[in-house]
Order: structure tokens, then sequence, then C-alpha cells
């Protein structure tokens, strides 16, 4: 590689970065695309290259963007404003008990669609709830902060729930019920950990005490299954959805295990259900051609064309020869030295691009298949979870602070920094640990 096209290949790297960081209310595809051009036209990246590209990322995008349908399809049904109320009614008066109630909410999107699309869900849900009680900014700030965290780190326990981890995985050819069974313990533990460490910090600020229900109304206007569906009938239609939804996730580990494809699984379910949609609501599947977030798979390819670049011009070498000594040791080892560095990286880079170098570079380490996965998986526990520190580590706490802001709640980087700084460190440190001695006693 010549200089003009590593000094092109970094810049636009960097170029793309800073801007998606500068302007997050910005489409990411956008500068993505224009920072993959520049890699392509520079060199790095040949058109052969680009096929490969598009194989290893094709199914995990189809994946994700299948996951988001459903979400768009439970939207149609008013499950939005239908949890909101079902949130608020289990709370039963106590902000104490609506703190519990809206993290485990936030877990469960997190699992039944993906960690973006779980806060373009839970955050106007919690805001929703929260405008409805006329709660103060200060005792906003606990349930919007912890949701968005626990939504953002609940991605780590299976990778079906965020497209980076999907690629990834694809990368390292480890199955997608492989992966659910050698971190869905130890990272769902570590989330536990973190729930309580941001429990025990807000826990002076949360109210005691929540406003009558009889004040509240999470249902203006028509609800969309008004017409179809009686009243006193919503609520089991409603489980009936979600249990369809739980069963499509359940059958994507089935399909890897069986070795079927996974996208081909997401996308029948999606399809069954927007049948289902159209036979309640009489709504066309067409209206998916509008509302699908198309950008997401132009983003990932970008993306992708840009780490690739990197990856060509020597930037894995570079790693390899630094961290295979020290990574090779033990599984222990393996398990801190790539967590921790993928949690530095995604906060400086943000945890897409990260995540991407760091599985890239474990394929050439030349590591035994043990190592190699456990490795891999503390990459995803330091871009999924460490990448938490600062809100630039990821664009999901991004899109999450541009939403909080834009609803009229204000949170500094002083006020998230200063949660964070004590409660992911910790939950870093104790999903690491509980990851390398999980591991070694499975296998």
């Amino acid at each position: 590689m010549n200089d003009f096209t590593v000094i092109t290949t970094i810049c636009a790297f960097l170029l793309t970065i800073s801007f998606i960081f500068w302007r997050p209310q910005v489409n990411e595809a956008i500068p993505a695309s224009i920072g993959a051009l520049l890699v392509f036209l520079s060199g790095s990246v040949t058109f052969a290259d680009l096929g490969k590209i598009t194989e290893t990322i094709g199914g995990a995008a189809v994946t994700i963007i299948a996951t988001i349908v459903m979400a768009i399809v439970l939207e149609s049904f008013g499950f939005f404003y239908w949890a909101a109320e079902l949130l608020t009614k289990s709370a039963r008066g106590s902000g104490i008990r609506l703190f519990w109630l809206t993290n485990l909410f936030c877990f469960l999107m997190t699992l039944f669609v993906n960690n973006d699309g779980s806060i373009l869900i839970t955050t106007p849900i919690l805001l929703l709830i929260l405008r409805n009680m006329r709660l103060k900014n200060h005792q906003k700030i606990p349930y919007l902060l912890s949701g968005a965290l626990v939504a953002t780190a609940s991605s780590a326990p299976i990778g079906v729930s965020n497209i980076v981890n999907l690629i990834a995985l694809k990368i390292v050819h480890m199955d997608l019920y492989m992966h659910t069974a050698m971190m869905f313990v130890p990272a769902t533990l570590g989330l536990v950990l973190l729930t309580l460490l941001l429990f025990a910090i807000f826990y002076r600020t949360l109210p005691k005490k929540l406003p009558s229900l009889a004040s509240w109304n999470f249902m203006p206007g028509s609800h969309p299954l008004k017409q179809t569906i009686p009243q006193e009938n919503r609520n089991r239609f409603m489980f009936n959805i979600l249990i369809f939804v739980f069963c499509v996730r359940i059958s994507l580990f089935v399909a890897s295990y069986l070795h079927f494809s996974v996208a081909a699984t997401a996308v029948i379910g999606s399809a069954l259900l927007l049948g289902w949609r159209w036979l309640h609501l009489k709504i066309s599947p067409l209206d998916m051609l509008r509302k699908t977030p198309w950008y997401i798979l132009i983003f990932a390819f970008s993306m992708y064309v840009i780490i690739y670049g990197l990856n060509n011009i020597g930037l894995t070498e570079w790693l390899i020869q630094l961290l295979k000594p020290i990574i090779s040791g033990s599984l222990l080892h393996a398990s801190f030295i790539m967590g921790g560095l993928l949690s530095v990286l995604s906060n400086l880079f943000n945890n897409h691009p990260a995540l991407m170098v760091g599985t890239l570079t474990l394929m050439n380490t030349g590591l035994d298949p043990l190592t190699l996965k456990i490795a891999y998986l503390a990459s995803v526990i330091g871009s999924d979870i460490g990448s938490l520190l600062l809100p630039i580590g990821t664009l999901a706490t991004l899109m999450w602070m541009h939403i909080v802001r834009k609803d009229g709640v204000r949170i500094s980087w002083g006020q998230y920094i200063k949660v964070t700084s004590l409660v992911i460190p910790v939950t870093v440190i104790f999903t690491l640990l509980l990851l390398s001695y999980w591991v070694s006693w499975i296998f």
C-alpha cells in the first residue's frame, strides 16, 4: 500500500466517526457511505473485497431488518401505549417498583428486538409515562438513564440483538446457539449487577409515591384495535402477539443449531406477523417499504468497508503483534485483555468499528478454538457494556441523548459520566471474570 492509500483510509475513518459524534441527529448512513466511498477510491478495498463484505454482513443485516419490522408491527397494534399503561398499573403507585419494572421491560425489548430498536421503542414509552406523572427533571433521569444503559447492555447475552454482534459471529464462525450458551449466564448476571448498582445510586432520587392512576391518560385518540377487538380481550390479544414474537426469537436459535438460515427464519416470522396484522387491521404489508429503516443496511455495509480498508493497510497486523503474546496465556488473560481493549476502543471510536477491528484481529492471531471464542465474547462485553462509559460509545446512546433532549429532559455529559464511571467499570470487570470461569466450567 502506498502512502496516499494509507493516509486516505485513516482520514476517511476518523472523519466518519467524528461526524457521527458531532451530528448524531443526522442519519449515520450518510457519513458512513461517504467514508466508504473514499476508502474504495483510495484502493485499500477492491471489488473482490466488496463481494466478501456483502457475503459477511448480508445475513446479519437481513435478520436485524426483519426484527425491526416486527417492532413496527407491534407499534401498529398499539403495543407502546398498552405497555405504558400496563407498566404504570403494575407499579401500583410505587416509584421503586416502577424502576425495576421499566428496567425489566428494557431488557426484554432488547431481547425481543435489538439494542437500537429497543432504545427507539422504550425511550418514548418511558417519556410518555414520566410526562403524565409530571415528575421533575431530576426525578426522570433515574428511569431514563438506567433504562438506556440496560437496554443497550442487554444486547450482550444473545448475539441476535445487535447487528455488529451478528456480523462478528459470522467472522469467527460461531453459531448463534453456541454464543448464547457461553454468554447468556455471565452477561445476564452482569446486567443484574448493573441494575443493582444503578438502583443504589438512584435510590434517594426515586419518588417513593407516584400520582394517582386516575389522572393518567395513556390512550389518546382511537386505539388501532378498537374496531376489531373488544376492550376486555385486548390484553389476551397482546400477550398472544408477544408469545408469537418470543417463539420467533427461539426459532432463530433452533435454526442456528440445525444449520438452517437464521436470516430466512427471521424473515418468515416477520412475514407471518405482517399477515396477522393484515387480517386484523386491514393494513397492507407494503407500508413496510416506507417504514423500515433500510439505511441500516447501508450503514453496516459502509462501516465494514472502512474497517476492511484499515485491515488491508496493516492495522490488524500491528494489533496481532501487540496482543497475541498476552492473550494466548490463559482464558482469564484473553477475557480481560480483549474486554478491556474493546471497552477503550469503543469509547474512543464507537463500538461498531471497534468490535469489527477486534474480531478481524482475533481471526489472524492463530489462537486455539476455545481461547478464540472467549476472546471474541470478551470483545462483545467490551463493545456492548464497556462502551457505555461515554455517551459516544454506541449509536444507541447517541440516539437516546437526542430523543430525551428533544422531549425537554435536560441531562448533561457530566451527569451521565458521573453515573457510568461508577457502574460500568465494575460491571465489565465482574462480567469478564464470570465469563472466563463460566466457559472453563462448561467446557
